[in-house]
């Protein structure tokens, strides 16, 4: 494991919950803020990556597998989640999916000092859509992402881990 500064999520961290929650497949649209991450489920052989050209999709293939007996998670920023709300409607809750979304939390301060608008939005969007979502900042937030697949599976439904810390370090 690579050293971070103390408190901070790690990649390392968010492939450990991921791993401990049987992840086979993570369906994602590739972005810069996801590098070191994307490196590290690049060299597991027992992950899946299934890159897609916009979010939308990102539901029906997650759908797909999870019909196939596979386990998903979806990697997503919260600006094409908020785009992608018909599939997340159609696919994820209609269909009782129980798929984790992990969503880049853009724009997100602690402080409720947002300077983008896809922050002041994504929880809304989420509480219209009825859907549960955990805040995972720190690694010591990092147990949240379990929770949230213990939930996804419970309910199955859709539930969403908002990383509000834009995954800091997993752009070295």
């Amino acid at each position: 494991m690579t050293m971070h500064e103390e408190g901070q999520l790690s990649p390392e961290l968010v492939m450990a919950e991921m791993k401990k929650n049987g992840v086979t497949h993570v369906v994602w649209l590739p972005d810069s803020e996801t590098n070191f991450l994307y490196l590290l489920m690049e060299a597991d052989p027992d992950l899946d990556l299934i890159p897609v050209s916009r979010e939308g999709q990102a539901f029906s293939t997650a759908a797909g597998l999870t019909v196939g007996g596979k386990r998903p998670v979806i990697l997503i920023q919260n600006t094409g989640m908020m785009e992608s709300g018909d599939s997340l409607r159609g696919w994820g809750l209609s269909l009782n999916i129980p798929v984790v979304m992990m969503v880049g939390y853009r724009g997100w301060t602690r402080h409720g000092v947002n300077s983008d608008t896809a922050a002041t939005y994504t929880e809304r969007f989420l509480n219209a859509f009825g859907i549960q979502y955990y805040l995972v900042e720190t690694g010591e937030d990092a147990p949240r992402i379990s929770v949230a697949f213990e939930e996804a599976q419970r309910t199955r439904r859709p539930v969403a881990v908002l990383v509000g810390d834009e995954y800091h370090g997993f752009n070295r």
